[in-house]
């Protein structure tokens, strides 16, 4: 400990030292996460912005189906969504919120379902390794929610207003204020539906679906000084579902899950040196109701106090380095798992290398230290080369990891406090070629994890995680981006993803469940004056599932808004419509649950 705050006291002073007679013009947008734009050089990464965010239905989970090459598992509409990132499981994407982990303690995952993307100015998909950057998880790739703050006169409201089949209702407010000193943002969002959707080719229905959640968002920023900014993050959800059955299971289980987030950071920015300390408060918790009509539930929840310091510092024209310590404390309590604790603490350094205005490269070093295990050193390299002003070239190589959670070691009857973290090695290399109106990106990738957990029943029948599987993952990556101006007030936007992936347990030469070998999607948007159409295409091949086969798909979106100024131009208003699986498709992404045939969705949307 006297050698951790020695450290700490050196990195301040540095800090210090460089800043002493600095006065710096700060950006008017600060970004919540800058490594994902300052050491990335090498990875692939792919921007949300706003336009595409609201045209989505007020899910994550459908937002990066359609517009990245993420695969999903969804049980039912609105139910639990879990990715597959480059053939891993859900365990191995980590969700980045303001520039922190937020993937769940107790299972290792997110549930996609639960985040609202109509909260952040934009959303971030970081293809490739991220551990050194991002902590346990990050292998397939990482989600970035950002909450970016304007320090710029401006004060913007919107409220959005929808409705649709089987009583779908949606209700979203965001209010943005700033000046020269302070800048802050709300958004609190409300979504309800039966969820009672008929099941295609049978007389049956979506039973026991109902489900409502409140999400609230609130960001504020404000200059301390000169060179100084204080801002705090914090995000509620709260949620309240019943739990779908399936096609031989009828459901009347229930789930109840808030999530509570608060996180404070302190900047200083020089002309060489940027400090910040981050502080946090992570809680989740859960009720699960085996019965929904009965009083009796299943208690479980985590909480995380994380404290982190961070100093990015200038060293030449040509070197920057970014180091930072991080401490987290979690503490459980649950009906299965007793009441675990941990503190692990990491030491990671960055160092970027700018060779020329066409070449620069990143190398990073982390070292975790884990009162339950220990866990393994990690490191990566990444680069680019413009060889052209068209063309690009990337690569990016890295270790990786994933610690077991509080469900793998201590979950009763079943947990196994043996376990060691997942290792994954894995290589990048991508192209990047711009011709005109036209952008195409590459991806080739090879990944090997070694010591993957897999639950499975022991001698004595009970599921038991051990450190199990080799997996090795190779795929293709494709992107292509088209815009063009058709004339006066016309513009005509196409973009497709597919990818190739193959991810097989070596112990078996097999596919991995639930891992298509091809996915697809694209979208087509045309722009005539205030009018906007667009057309949403997603194809996911077959799947292997336990037993047999689940059949590929293609599920299609097809909308329209409509955008036009009130009192001259104080009031904006946008109106849209979006048939969903507008050809009425029979689909399933986890077996025996049926996804949504075709249904309707309206909204409305001011601006003032």
């Amino acid at each position: 400990m006297k050698k951790l705050i020695s450290i700490v006291l050196v990195l301040c002073a540095t800090a210090g030292y460089a800043q002493r007679d600095s006065i710096l013009k700060l950006d008017e947008v600060v970004v919540s996460d800058s490594r994902v734009k300052q050491y990335a050089e090498g990875y692939k990464v792919t921007v949300l912005q706003d336009s595409i965010i609201q045209r989505t239905n007020g899910s994550l989970t459908s937002l990066l189906a359609f517009n990245s090459n993420i695969y999903f598992k969804e049980n039912g509409f609105g139910m639990v969504s879990s990715p597959a990132f480059r053939g891993t499981n859900a365990s191995h994407t980590a969700v980045i919120w303001n520039g922190i982990n937020i993937n769940s303690q107790l299972n290792g995952q997110v549930d996609f379902n639960t985040i609202n993307p109509f909260n952040y100015n934009s959303i971030s998909i970081r293809s490739g390794g991220g551990s050194v950057q991002y902590g346990s998880g990050a292998i397939g790739g990482s989600i970035h929610l950002n909450s970016d703050l304007l320090f710029k006169e401006h004060f913007d409201n919107q409220v959005s207003i929808g409705y649709g089949s089987y009583k779908t209702k949606k209700i979203n407010f965001n209010q943005s204020y700033g000046s020269r000193l302070m800048s802050y943002s709300l958004g609190v969002n409300y979504n309800a539906s039966d969820n009672n959707y008929k099941y295609l080719n049978t007389g049956e229905e979506n039973k026991n679906g109902e489900f409502n959640n409140l999400n609230l968002n609130w960001n504020i920023g404000y200059v301390l000084s000169e060179n100084q900014i204080l801002k705090l993050y914090h995000q509620t959800f709260i949620s309240d579902r019943n739990l779908s059955g399936n096609l031989v299971v009828l459901g009347r289980s229930k789930y109840k899950d808030n999530q509570y987030r608060t996180q404070l950071e302190w900047g200083s920015y020089g002309p060489k040196a940027i400090s910040k300390i981050k502080l946090a408060y992570l809680q989740e918790e859960y009720k699960y109701f085996e019965n929904k009509d009965a009083a009796i539930y299943s208690f479980g929840k985590v909480s995380n106090f994380l404290a982190r310091y961070s100093l990015d510092y200038k060293l030449s024209k040509f070197f920057r380095l970014n180091s930072f310590l991080e401490y987290n404390n979690y503490k459980g309590a649950g009906d299965s798992f007793g009441s675990p604790k941990r503190d692990d603490f990491s030491a990671t350094a960055l160092l970027k290398h700018i060779i020329s205005s066409t070449i620069a490269y990143n190398l990073s070093v982390r070292q975790d230290f884990s009162s339950d295990f220990s866990s393994p050193l990690v490191f990566s390299f990444d680069g680019s080369y413009s060889l052209t002003d068209n063309y690009q070239v990337k690569i990016n190589a890295s270790k990786n990891f994933r610690t077991p959670t509080f469900n793998d070691l201590y979950w009763q009857p079943g947990g196994n406090l043996e376990l060691v973290p997942e290792k994954s090695y894995q290589l990048d290399f991508g192209n990047v070629l711009n011709i005109g109106a036209v952008s195409m990106e590459y991806n080739g990738y090879y990944i090997s994890t070694k010591d993957m957990i897999k639950w499975l029943p022991n001698n004595e029948g009970v599921w038991s995680p051990i450190n199990i599987d080799d997996v090795e993952i190779y795929g293709a990556e494709a992107k292509i981006e088209a815009n063009y101006s058709l004339g006066k007030n016309q513009e005509l936007g196409i973009k497709t993803n597919y990818a190739y992936t193959v991810s097989e347990d070596k112990s078996t030469n097999e596919q991995l469940i639930y891992v298509p070998f091809h996915t697809a999607n694209g979208s087509l948007e045309y722009r005539i004056a205030d009018l906007n159409l667009f057309y949403q295409h997603l194809y996911n091949g077959s799947v292997s599932i336990v037993g047999g086969e689940l059949k590929e798909y293609q599920v299609a979106n097809l909308g329209a808004t409509y955008t036009a100024d009130i009192l001259k131009k104080d009031l904006k208003y946008t109106i849209g419509v979006t048939i969903n699986n507008v050809f009425n498709s029979y689909y399933e992404n986890v077996a025996l649950r049926p996804m949504p045939n075709r249904n309707i969705q309206t909204q409305l949307i001011l601006n003032f």
